[in-house]
Parts: structure tokens; sequence; C-alpha cells
């Protein structure tokens, strides 16, 4: 354990990690929905065309993945009595929050050229705002504290925020096309739209009113940032990402990330597959919300065991030992989903004792909450007593689910002392901004890459999403890759990280050494 105690002074305070987590949980909530509005709703709402509904989802990525590094170099050397960062958050979360609303204003009979120009257009514009955003809000986050471990408990507590956004996403594919709540889909992602842009107004806000960055006053070599220094600024950006590609710590980090969440990425849906095709025989109306619960208990576990847990793990060990142990344990978590999805090893468990125990007591809480529920429009989170609960599904979540706990927790934190070390060896002005940039460049990227390759191994394994039925042979396939690619990428994130050097002494001896050179920001 950590020997070093965490100076009062260094400690972020409780407003301020609620705020920064508030920024998390928009970070986590406007992707997680475009990704459902676009790649779902648009063929069902409104019967756009698959391939077009997969243009509009991948095409943006490339002008995103541009923007981003642009706007981590403006807030990098930004002069403003209020910040580096705090203005760009302000500002950003309004047009975001704005543009996601205007974007889903689509009319009913809209013709499908009129569709994906509207939302093209809306999206890019949006995308714009939302990297004014969330691009300085990361690098604020590397900057609140330079306390190595007061930093992964400040990612902790925004990552247990930020996975609130994905206990709601899952169930965006059961409110909508819910009768009883909305008379048809496209109702249903208007209105939604509305609330997710009101929340990312009020709670993308938040960080930019109550946190605080280091002192930039007095930091020097710092750029210009206007029209007439447009030429000279880009030269710089291009020296500072050089810079930033040539720090061996962060690239193990953004090859690590890269590989845990491309893995995850990868079968993310196939989770859904597997529930509804092969557990539930293609019966959507069988299957029922069990996808959707599957999902959140993932995020729920995530958020209050899994990351808390991490960071106690990080405190006792450092942060790369905490990493190699998460991800081990994930791996662990995936390869137990081959019997915690067996239909049979299901059956033959609501068959003992305990399981109809647990049945019936999941029966007489839903007879009880179900009226409820109907009464208060939310009929859609209901489950039919006298319904088999797959208790088998949720099984491994509590060890895969420190993949992506891990991750995030451990990374950014990480991210924070490779900031330290970048300082130290190219000198001022701090580069949080672009860190942070490249570093979400590089899950974008993931985020691109899983897209294609998902739909390449349903294609290899011969799986149909238009048949009712598919072959015991295509799911044996499918179930192997839904294990076997997330255990392999984390396999070679451990590896990429095993000799990462950025111990908890040597990033105490940079700070140090920081502030014995330009005293403490």
């Amino acid at each position: 354990m950590s020997q070093v105690k965490t100076l009062s002074t260094d400690k972020v305070p409780i407003r301020q990690k609620a705020a920064f987590g508030a920024g998390h949980f928009i970070l986590n909530i406007l992707p997680g929905t475009l990704g459902v509005f676009i790649q779902f709703f648009l063929l069902t709402a409104w019967g756009v065309d698959p391939l077009w509904a997969g243009l509009l989802g991948g095409l943006p990525r490339i002008f995103d993945s541009i923007t981003d590094p642009i706007m981590g170099f403006i807030s990098d050397n930004t002069k403003s009595k209020w910040g580096r960062r705090r203005p760009y958050i302000f500002v950003g979360a309004i047009i975001s929050g704005i543009l996601f609303f205007l974007m889903w204003q689509i009319d009913d009979n809209a013709s499908q050229s009129y569709i994906i120009w509207h939302v093209m257009i809306l999206q890019l514009l949006f995308l714009i705002g939302n990297t004014m955003f969330a691009t300085p809000l990361v690098g604020l986050g590397y900057e609140m504290t330079s306390d190595y471990n007061e930093r992964t408990r400040l990612m902790a507590f925004s990552n247990t925020m930020g996975q609130v956004a994905w206990m709601i996403v899952p169930w965006l594919y059961v409110i909508i096309p819910d009768s009883n709540t909305f008379n048809t889909q496209t109702e249903g992602v208007r209105t939604m739209a509305l609330i997710v842009g009101a929340m990312c107004i009020i709670f993308g806000i938040l960080p930019a009113l109550f946190c605080k960055g280091i002192d930039s006053s007095n930091m020097e070599n710092r750029k210009e940032i206007n029209f007439k220094s447009l030429a000279s600024n880009m030269k710089d950006l291009l020296a500072g990402i050089v810079q930033v590609s040539k720090n061996k710590p962060f690239m193990k980090l953004c090859g690590a990330t890269f590989l845990v969440f491309n893995g995850f990425q990868l079968v993310a849906a196939f989770g859904v597959f597997i529930i509804v095709f092969y557990m539930y025989n293609g019966s959507y109306e069988m299957a029922g919300t069990w996808p959707a619960w599957f999902n959140m208990i993932n995020a729920m576990i995530t958020a209050f065991l899994v990351i808390p847990i991490i960071s106690k793990m990080s405190d006792k060990w450092g942060k790369k030992k905490a990493f190699i142990i998460s991800t081990v344990l994930s791996i662990v978590g995936y390869l137990l989903k081959w019997w915690g999805f067996d239909k049979e090893l299901n059956s033959q468990f609501n068959q003992t004792g305990f399981g109809k125990s647990l049945n019936s007591t999941v029966s007489s809480i839903f007879e009880t909450l179900n009226p409820f529920l109907d009464s208060v429009g939310m009929s859609w989170f209901s489950i039919d007593p006298g319904s088999e609960v797959p208790w088998l599904i949720f099984l491994p979540i509590p060890l895969f689910a420190f993949g992506m706990g891990g991750l995030f927790t451990l990374m950014m934190s990480m991210t924070a002392d490779v900031c330290d070390l970048d300082e130290l060896e190219n000198g001022m002005p701090r580069k949080e901004g672009t860190f942070g940039a490249i570093y979400w460049l590089m899950v974008k990227i993931g985020q691109s890459i899983a897209l294609v390759l998902g739909g390449v191994i349903l294609s290899i394994v011969g799986f149909d999403p238009n048949a009712a039925e598919q072959s015991i042979e295509t799911m044996n396939n499918l179930r192997l890759a839904d294990i076997l690619v997330p255990s392999l990428t984390a396999a070679l994130a451990v590896w990429a990280m095993w000799k990462y050097s950025l111990t908890e002494k040597r990033a105490r001896e940079i700070k140090a050494e920081l502030e014995a050179r330009r005293g403490k920001l």
C-alpha cells in the first residue's frame, strides 16, 4: 500500500468530484443515445436503408477525429480569467444539447434523402459542440489534482457516475417502441432527444461552474490563438502531436485502451443476439426485456462494486498492477459466459429448488410493482410474474465488468501522470488537452473498427439477422467469438502494459522535480 498520505491541498472536494462526474455522465449518455438512434431507430422508425444508417454512424467519426486534437491544442493554449478549459465546457454543453435535440426533430413523412442530409449536417454541427465540451473536460480532469492516488479516486468517482448512462441507454430499445408510452417510435425518438438534450445542458455546465483546474495565469510558452496565427498554430499542433507520440508510457496506455475497448465493442451486440436467437430461439417476445436487464445490471455492478474495488487495488498495489489484475479477472469472466449463456444449464437451474425460490421471489416483487409501474407509464420496466429468469447470464458480470471498469478508471488516471512526464521532458505549456484528445481518438478509432469487424464476424459465423432461427453451429460459433475475441485482446493489453515504467515512486519524483522547477500550480 502507498505509504504517502495525500495532502489536504491535493484532495478534490466532493462538490468538484460530483460536478466532474456529471460531465462524464454526459460524455456517455450522448454517444450512447446517438448510437441507438442511428443504428436502430433510423431503420425501424423512419425506414432508412441500413447502408445509409451505417454511413451516418461512421463518416462523421472521421470529422470528429480531426477536430479533437485541434480543440485540445486550443484549450491548452487559451488565456482567460476563467481558465483554459471551463469556457469551452460551458458553451460546448449548451451547443451540444440544443443541436442533439434539433437533430432528431424529423417529420414522420420526411423523405429518405431529407432525413439523411438532415441527420448528417446536424450531426456534424453537434460534433463540433460536443468536441468543445468533451476535449476540455477530459483535460480539466487531468489537472484537477497532482496527487498520484487522488487522480485515481477522482477518475473512479467520475467513471461511476458515467456508468449511470449505461443503466439508461439499454432501456431506449424498450421504452421507445412501447405503445403504452409513445404513440409511435418517431414520437418516442423526438421526445427522448428533448430529454437527453436538456440533461446535456443541465449537467454539462456543472464542471464549468464548480471544477477547478490548475492556475495557468503564469504558464509560459502558450501560443496566440487567432486567425492571424492559424498557419503557425497548425505547425505547433503537429509538433505537439509528434512530442506526444514519442511518449512511450502514453503509447502503451493508448495501445492497451485500443485493445481492451475494441475487443469489448466488437462483441457488445453479440450478447443480445445470443439471448434472443440462442436462448429464446429467435423470439424477441419471449426474450422480453432480459437484454436490457443484462446491460443495466452490468453497468450497476461496474459502477457500485467493481470501480470502488479497483480504486482500492490501485491504492494498495499501484495502477499498473491494478490494471493487469482487473484485466485478467475480466478474461475469467468472459470465459464463464460459455456456461452462463448455456440455455440448458439455465433451464436446469430454474428447475432446482433454489432456482424456483428465486423465480418465486421475483414474481412476488413484480406482482406488487406492476400495477404501480403501469400507473406511472413504466409498463416497459415490468417483468411478467411466473416467467423464468435466465439467472446464469448474470453470474459472469462481476468478473468481466473489471475489464471496462478498470480501463477508464486507471488509464485516465495514468494519463494524468504522463502529462507530468511530458512537462518534465518538454516544458510548458502543459498539454492535458492534446493528450486527452489523442487518447480518446484511440477510443473512437476502436469504435469505428469494431462497427466494421463486428459485422464481418457475424458474416463469418453465418448469422442472419433476418432469419427467425439460426443453426446450432452458427450460434455456437457466435458464442465462441463472444468469448474469445475480448479475451484475446485483453490478454494482448496485459502484455502491452507488462513493462509500463511510470510507477508511483517515479510519478512522485517527477512531481517533486516539477514543483522545484516552477512551484505548485
